[in-house]
């Protein structure tokens, strides 16, 4: 039954245009949509879903935050952005968790799914199946990480889920997705969510982009002693996308207080995207943690 609808679904040709929804987190109503079933390619926002499997093996006693991920040639293969460590070495699951949400490391995603499912497809098979569990019916999962296939599909709608059940059923692990920085082996890298960065309240969630998608995003903000969850799809700049979200949400949370707002000093730049193909977050930043350790000032 499960092999069958992902052939109905994967069968029909992603829209890959511009989506939106925003929902209130506390009650799931949507205040906003625009083509809020229509499917795109999700690229990087995939990781979503690695990270919810891997929660949930946490909890479930399958993995420790210590336990160790090797990288497969496979996984260590996996351009542009990565640790690139080198197949045969290894990684915690807290470094694996920290780099796929602060630098969206493909290899670290992708030996993350190997080790849960024993290859990508079958880790494909059970993103799909928890994601259909969860009431993403137009979604389709290929890949761990996000990169290009196009029968790995989804809808703003369903990231809006998605996103919703990151903060419900890992409430202590979805603070995670407020880092905007991590130390990786004596190495200090930034992350390149510039919502996140800049936008008050903002403590997550992902970005992604392939050439295909176009500039996807889903964010998290929590203002007023209310919690808002949106989705930007098929932006066709970072910038652009960026402001989408941030006018979204801006007519539906209360200001900010002005004296509140974090000092200019204290909060990173958004990073430029330079244009690239089908790559998953293409950002200004080396394709490897060692070339960021080359580049640091």
């Amino acid at each position: 039954m499960l092999s069958g609808l992902l052939l109905s679904v994967a069968a029909l040709p992603a829209w890959s245009g511009e989506a939106r929804v925003l929902v209130d987190a506390a009650t799931g109503r949507v205040i906003e949509r625009e083509n809020g079933d229509a499917l795109n390619y999700p690229a990087s926002l995939t990781k979503m879903m690695t990270l919810y499997l891997t929660f949930e093996a946490l909890h479930d006693g399958r993995l420790t935050w210590d336990t160790r991920i090797t990288m497969s040639e496979n996984a260590n293969g996996k351009e542009p952005f990565k640790f690139a460590i080198g197949a045969g070495r290894s990684v915690s699951v807290r470094e694996a968790v920290t780099g796929m949400i602060v630098l969206s490391a493909n290899d670290a995603a992708v030996a993350m799914g190997e080790t849960l499912g024993g290859s990508e497809a079958k880790f494909g098979e059970m993103m799909t199946a928890k994601a259909h569990a969860l009431g993403m019916s137009r979604t389709v999962f290929r890949n761990p990480a996000g990169l290009p296939d196009p029968d790995q599909v989804t809808t703003a709608d369903d990231m809006a889920k998605l996103g919703l059940a990151l903060i419900r059923d890992f409430p202590e692990e979805y603070k995670l997705f407020a880092q905007k920085g991590m130390v990786f082996r004596g190495m200090k890298l930034r992350g390149h969510n510039g919502v996140l960065n800049t936008y008050a309240g903002a403590d997550g969630i992902k970005t992604g982009y392939t050439e295909a998608s176009g500039y996807n995003l889903v964010t998290s903000v929590a203002r007023g002693g209310q919690r808002l969850v949106g989705v930007v799809l098929g932006g066709k700049t970072a910038q652009a996308r960026d402001a989408e979200m941030k006018a979204m949400m801006d007519r539906h949370l209360p200001p900010v207080d002005v004296a509140r707002r974090p000092a200019a000093s204290t909060v990173a730049e958004p990073v430029a995207r330079p244009a690239q193909k089908a790559v998953a977050e293409p950002v200004s930043r080396p394709a490897s943690i060692q070339e960021a350790a080359a580049a640091k000032p």
